[in-house]
C-alpha cells in the first residue's frame, strides 16, 4: 500500500509533457478564412495533438512565405499560384495542407462604374497587395482578351483593396477575395462587381494552403496540425453559428457585420480534408503557368506539394 502511495505521488509530482511549438505566420490579418485555425486554438484541438501554436499575422502580406523559406517560422498561409512560382525563383517551399479549396481571389471593380469588360482596362489602373502571384493571375487573364500588363498601370494599394476601388485610386483590383470585400462595399452603400478568375481561363485551383520549408519540414508535427484543423473544420460545418460565436468572440475587431457575413460565405470553402491533395489539379495549374510564359519549366507535383501523412 505504501508503495502504491509513493507511486502515486510520483505521478502526480511529474511535470506534464511539453508540447511541441510551432510558429504559423497568416497570409493577412485574422478574418474568417482563418477559422479553422482559430477554432483549433480555442476548441483545445492543438493541444490534443500535443501542439503549442504561435499564429502570427504579417506585417507584409508577401512576407510569410519568405520567412518559412528563411527558417523564421514553421508554416505560413499563402496561396496556390504564389507557391508555384517561388519555387521557380528557387524558395525551399513545398504546400503540405490546405485551409481554403476554391478560388476566392477576384478582379474586383465598381458595379456602375467604366469597366464593363476586361478590355476596358486598358490604360487604367489596377491595385494589388502580394507582388508576383497577382501580377501573374492578372497578366493571364488580361491576354486572351487582347491586353497586356504594359496596358494598366499597376499599383500597390497594400490592405486597402475595396477602400482604394471605391474611393477612385484604382480602376479595379486583383486580390479581392469575394467573401471579403465584396461583402465590404455592400456594407459601405457602394456595389461592387467581380470577375472570378476561375472563369477567366485561369484553371481552378486552392486559394489558401499551408507552406513549409523542404529543407527543415517535421511531417509529425505538420500531420497533427493539420489532424487539429481537420477537427476545427468539422466541428465549424456542424456548429455555424456557435463556432462563429467562439471565432468573434477572440476580438472585439471580428465582431461586426463584414466579419459575420463573410464567415457566411467562407465556410463552404474550408478544405475538409486538409492533409489531401488533388495532384491533377497542380499539375495543371503547373502546365498553365509555362504556357502563358509565367514560368520556365514544368515541375512534377512532387516538387510542389506533399501528402504529410504518407511520409
Amino acid at each position: 500500500m505504501k508503495k502504491a502511495l509513493t507511486l502515486a505521488a510520483m505521478l502526480l509530482a511529474t511535470p506534464a509533457m511539453a508540447q511541441d511549438k510551432m510558429t504559423l505566420i497568416l497570409d493577412w490579418f485574422i478574418n474568417p478564412d482563418h477559422g479553422p485555425i482559430i477554432i483549433a486554438q480555442e476548441k483545445g484541438y492543438f493541444a490534443e495533438q500535443g501542439l503549442e501554436v504561435e499564429v502570427i499575422p504579417p506585417a507584409d502580406p508577401s512576407d510569410p512565405p519568405k520567412l518559412v523559406a528563411a527558417g523564421k517560422a514553421d508554416l505560413a498561409v499563402s496561396y496556390q499560384p504564389q507557391l508555384h512560382l517561388q519555387i521557380h525563383e528557387g524558395l525551399p517551399l513545398t504546400r503540405v495542407g490546405t485551409l481554403v479549396a476554391t478560388p476566392l481571389n477576384c478582379l474586383l471593380v465598381l458595379e456602375d462604374g467604366p469597366i464593363k469588360s476586361i478590355a476596358d482596362l486598358k490604360g487604367g489602373k489596377v491595385g494589388f497587395s502580394v507582388a508576383g502571384v497577382e501580377e501573374a493571375v492578372l497578366g493571364a487573364i488580361l491576354k486572351p482578351n487582347g491586353l497586356t500588363m504594359e496596358d494598366i498601370e499597376l499599383v500597390n494599394v497594400n490592405w486597402s483593396l475595396s477602400p482604394s476601388l471605391m474611393s477612385g485610386q484604382v480602376d479595379a483590383v486583383i486580390g479581392a477575395f469575394r467573401n471579403f470585400e465584396l461583402n465590404q462595399m455592400e456594407i459601405e452603400g457602394v456595389d461592387g462587381r467581380c470577375f472570378y478568375i476561375e472563369e477567366e481561363g485561369l484553371p481552378t485551383y486552392d486559394e489558401l494552403i499551408y507552406v513549409a520549408n523542404t529543407e527543415s519540414l517535421d511531417t509529425d508535427k505538420i500531420a497533427r496540425f493539420l489532424a487539429a484543423t481537420e477537427k476545427a473544420t468539422q466541428f465549424i460545418v456542424n456548429h455555424p453559428e456557435e463556432s462563429w460565436e467562439i471565432f468573434a468572440g477572440t476580438s472585439k475587431e471580428l465582431q461586426d457585420e463584414l466579419n459575420a457575413k463573410a464567415w457566411v460565405d467562407t465556410l463552404p470553402r474550408f478544405a475538409l480534408r486538409p492533409a489531401a491533395f488533388d495532384a491533377g489539379r497542380y499539375a495543371a495549374f503547373e502546365t498553365f503557368l509555362h504556357e502563358f510564359g509565367l514560368v520556365p519549366s514544368v515541375n512534377p507535383v512532387s516538387a510542389i506539394a506533399i501528402d504529410v501523412t504518407a511520409q
